[in-house]
């Protein structure tokens, strides 16, 4: 089986795949992740053996800005590379984290007929993903109230992959520290 990850721009979409990369890496799963040009994860990935591809992307911003006038061409680049990325790669399902650079990924998985499961850490779900919502085979989410954001057969309550390491952690250690 092979995983395909998305999701950048901030480490918030990176570090819960991170967690998810480890656990199924550690099972035999084959793991690739595609992302920004510009974001964190490709050095928060680094320290992985993971095939890392970059995309354009660009962001909807919804206030005035130059750069909504060129956004539109670096998605579709984004999207473009992404369908071939799809071909080249073959993933089995797409795990979607959000931020701008997971949009193109999910709607490419969609075209080849490849499941994608989002995931949305914050109670009130971003924008990207709310666009990526209607692509995806299931939601998953941190908090009830964030069921109520999703449609209902997708939402799935699950909470947010953490690494072992947080949860492994010594409190006397961290006490001392501190």
């Amino acid at each position: 089986m092979k995983v395909l990850f998305t999701g950048g721009g901030t480490a918030g979409h990176v570090t819960p795949n991170l967690a998810l990369i480890k656990a199924l890496s550690g099972r035999g799963v084959g793991c690739v992740y595609i992302g920004s040009y510009t974001g964190i994860e490709a050095q928060l990935l680094e320290t992985t053996d993971v095939p890392y591809f970059a995309i354009s992307s660009g962001k909807w911003r919804r206030y005035f800005s130059w750069a909504n006038f060129l956004d539109p061409f670096r998605i579709l680049m984004g999207l473009i590379k992404a369908c071939f990325l799809m071909v080249r790669l073959k993933p089995d399902v797409v795990f979607s984290k959000g931020g701008y650079v997971a949009v193109p990924v999910v709607v490419a998985a969609r075209v080849f007929r490849v499941p994608v499961i989002c995931h949305e850490s914050d109670i009130t779900p971003g924008l990207a993903n709310r666009i990526c919502f209607p692509f995806a085979e299931k939601i998953c989410v941190n908090f009830p109230a964030s069921l109520a954001m999703v449609p209902v057969l997708k939402g799935v309550l699950t909470g947010t992959p953490v690494r072992a390491s947080l949860i492994d952690g010594q409190g006397q250690r961290a006490r001392d520290l501190m």
